[in-house]
């Protein structure tokens, strides 16, 4: 299978990343750590930030990183038109320190302002997903696509919750309208991963405000795999969707209005 050259980069230090947290959960040295009190990290998530970054820094010195552990801020979302690589070494920590399988390195790549390649490695299921603009979506090089899934009462719906409890009474009324209607909710625990297993079609659809790095790289393999993508709010006036993080909905195309006229009710 031909990749180009970034996508090709995206999914070679993706597996080396994954190798890296996968050795270091097996051995005795984990340490946990909190920032900003609550949200969980380990020396796994410092170690493979490093390795991305600092492989990101030799192959393309010129290019921008926006990665969870190291630089968080986003402000270089700024300059849209500069080469950007949008990091998250683990995506699922909690996950990954409490020994579930449910984990993942997602490395994305942009480009004039929207994703271009991505890549999302599982390294304890071992299942590679990958996706360039146009080229489709993969799982370990097997092409993948949506459900197709057209009855809300049918469908599987993902979503996951914040660290800060402070405003949960919205959440609370989506869980709700959305678990009346479908046939059920996973709360998984890795964004990244809920979105390509929708891209897979081992879920219908998809919804959560995120971090860019917990969506960059999955949001493109879903809609190379056949997802709608949007916001079930208004964006901002003169905001790019691509970078937008709050009120995200992915889902086969056949459910998207019906999911996102049932989210925005429910806590209209």
């Amino acid at each position: 299978m031909s990749f180009t050259s970034e996508l090709a980069f995206a999914i070679e230090i993706a597996r080396q990343a994954g190798q890296l947290i996968a050795d270091a959960r097996s051995s005795s040295g984990l340490e946990r750590s909190y920032k900003n009190g609550n949200e969980l990290v380990t020396n796994a998530d410092l170690a493979a930030d490093k390795l991305i970054c600092n492989a990101i820094q030799e192959r393309y010195p010129d290019h921008v990183i926006i990665s969870e552990e190291s630089a968080p801020d986003g402000a270089q979302l700024q300059a849209l038109d500069t080469p950007l690589w949008i990091i998250d070494p683990i995506d699922g920590t909690v996950n990954y320190a409490h020994g579930h399988v449910q984990s993942a390195v997602s490395i994305a790549h942009a480009r004039g302002g929207e994703i271009v390649a991505g890549a999302v490695y599982n390294p304890f299921l071992k299942e590679m997903f990958h996706a360039e603009k146009g080229g489709g979506a993969f799982l370990n090089e097997r092409p993948i696509s949506v459900s197709g899934k057209a009855e809300l009462r049918k469908s599987l719906i993902a979503t996951g919750f914040p660290y800060d409890k402070d405003n949960l009474q919205p959440l609370v009324a989506r869980v709700a309208a959305v678990l009346e209607n479908c046939a059920d909710i996973r709360r998984l625990g890795s964004a990244a991963l809920d979105i390509c297993w929708l891209a897979a079609g081992r879920l219908d659809g998809y919804y959560e405000s995120l971090s860019l790095w917990d969506f960059a790289a999955a949001r493109l393999i879903a809609l190379e795999a056949g997802a709608q993508c949007g916001h079930f709010a208004d964006l901002p006036a003169g905001t790019n969707p691509w970078f937008h993080c709050e009120d995200i909905l992915i889902s086969t195309p056949e459910l998207y209005c019906e999911l996102d006229v049932l989210l925005r009710q429910a806590t209209a």
